[in-house]
């Protein structure tokens, strides 16, 4: 049996793309709650009034910078996915119930900051939202479910980011204290797993390629304050609980150099290093690695760390290791127009793949690559904590859904995970990605659904949030039951 029987299989979701009830019960704004719905094509816009009190919308990107004067609003006329979600905030025990009918033996999910506190800036915690997240993690605990939670899911107070920039500020490193400190004390005992900060590189990942030596400065600069900040709830974690295992959580893509030449052998290193291993090296190993220095001076980086910081960097590494895998991307210094999409990062097109409706490369044995390099560097416990398939489903007359095309999906990658767990690889958990449809991150839409279990809801807001089993959910119980031994 490649999995033993303390696996943790299960699945993943975020606050702000499944939770709803955005302004309910004391909740402040997150970027989300300004950020329209887009498609493939089309991207997802930010809303805000300029200076001159002009309505803007602009494309969302990870580099944006609210124009001097200006601030976030939401427009009447727009369309607001993540407003709603798949209102889990109203459906939680309707939801853990369906996820204890597969078996899931962990359930990851964020915490969305501004439900706590609604500014960042409060000296109290909003007690509605300390309220919600004990209820539902006293029903996954009934539910025989641990909790796997991310502290910060691209989910800052948006009243900080109006008043501060996103990260640009050290202040964020106390706002950002203050807040674990609340949840470690107040969910102690029912909560032993914590990530961090969710897909962290992925701040350096997303910026365009003609980024400017400033976007640097500031992307750098952005990491450095959440490195800071995350070694710091690892310490705090650790006095509050000694039980807590807290991880850091990585973006993980397996690069591929597309050909044989070595320019392109040192561009795919390269890419690894700045991509992959600058964040984990950080976190995992409390310093910055050698070759972090050359990427500094490529853009003409000059950060503001100081001796404190670094020593916090050295007493709060993470004890477990834990990243997202949905693709690989082949990579080249050659002209090359044939390039695709996938999880907002782009590479060429690699001919020995095949590619979803929304340009991501299925790769299952970039997973088992990943894994092996990953344990390979850091010699820690790993989590896969999203891996899925983004698709169409279709609802048949008598209600049933047939998505083979899934079972498909998670069935190689599962395969070549056990694989790296026969090659040594210490692997002790799996949570799928949008294990209940959820609104997506990238395009906004509902369309492209992830689930074992299909929500009614549509991208033009409407549907009955009603909540239906597709084939995959009675297949994915069945791998459970079996410790992943049982695959047809």
């Amino acid at each position: 049996m490649k999995f033993n029987e303390n696996f943790y299989w299960g699945g993943a979701v975020a606050a702000n793309q499944c939770e709803g009830a955005w302004n309910v019960d004391g909740r402040g704004m997150a970027r989300t709650d300004v950020t329209t719905g887009g498609t493939v094509n089309t991207p997802r816009m930010i809303t805000f009034i300029d200076k001159d009190g002009n309505k803007q919308k602009v494309p969302n990107s990870h580099s944006f910078k609210l124009p001097e004067g200006a601030h976030f609003a939401v427009f009447d006329d727009e369309l607001y996915p993540n407003h709603d979600g798949i209102d889990f905030y109203h459906h939680y025990k309707e939801d853990i119930a369906l996820l204890k009918e597969m078996g899931f033996k962990m359930f990851r999910l964020s915490i969305s900051w501004s439900r706590i506190y609604p500014t960042g800036e409060e000296d109290t915690p909003n007690q509605a939202g300390l309220d919600f997240y004990r209820n539902v993690f006293t029903e996954l605990r009934n539910a025989g479910i641990e909790p796997l939670v991310s502290i910060w899911h691209f989910d800052t107070p948006l009243a900080l980011e109006e008043k501060y920039g996103d990260w640009q500020d050290r202040k964020y490193i106390a706002f950002y204290e203050k807040y674990v400190t609340t949840i470690f004390n107040e969910y102690k005992g029912l909560v032993k797993y914590w990530l961090t900060f969710n897909e962290i590189n992925n701040t350096i990942n997303f910026l365009p390629d003609d980024a400017s030596d400033e976007q640097y400065q500031e992307a750098y600069q952005h990491l450095h304050y959440q490195f800071v900040a995350s070694a710091r709830a690892v310490q705090i974690g650790h006095k509050v609980d000694p039980e807590n295992k807290i991880g850091c959580m990585i973006c993980g893509i397996t690069y591929y150099p597309l050909t044989s030449d070595p320019q392109d052998i040192l561009f795919n290193r390269s890419k690894w290093e700045k991509g992959i291993f600058y964040c984990g090296d950080v976190q995992c190993k409390g310093k910055y690695p050698t070759f972090a220095k050359r990427l500094w001076k490529e853009h003409n980086v000059q950060l503001d760390i100081t001796d404190q910081d670094l020593e916090d960097l050295k007493n709060g590494t993470v004890d477990i290791y834990t990243f997202s895998y949905y693709m690989s991307q082949a990579v080249t210094t050659h002209p090359n127009d044939d390039t695709v999409g996938g999880n907002m990062s782009f590479g060429v097109r690699n001919p020995y793949l095949t590619y979803s409706d929304w340009g991501w490369a299925l790769d299952p044995q970039g997973l088992r690559y990943y894994l092996e390099m990953i344990y390979d560097r850091y010699e820690k416990p790993l989590m896969v904590v999203e891996n899925g398939l983004g698709a169409y489903d279709t609802v048949e007359e008598d209600g049933s859904i047939h998505d083979n095309y899934r079972i498909e999906y998670y069935r190689e990658h599962i395969k070549e995970m056990a694989k790296a767990i026969e090659n040594g690889v210490d692997l002790i958990a799996y949570t799928t990605w949008g294990c209940i449809d959820l609104v997506s991150a990238g395009t906004g839409e509902m369309r492209k659904r992830y689930g074992f279990i299909y929500v009614d809801k549509h991208d033009d807001g409407t549907g009955t949030m009603k909540r239906m089993k597709k084939d995959s959910f009675y297949w994915y119980k069945k791998v459970i039951a079996s410790q992943g031994e049982d695959l047809d």
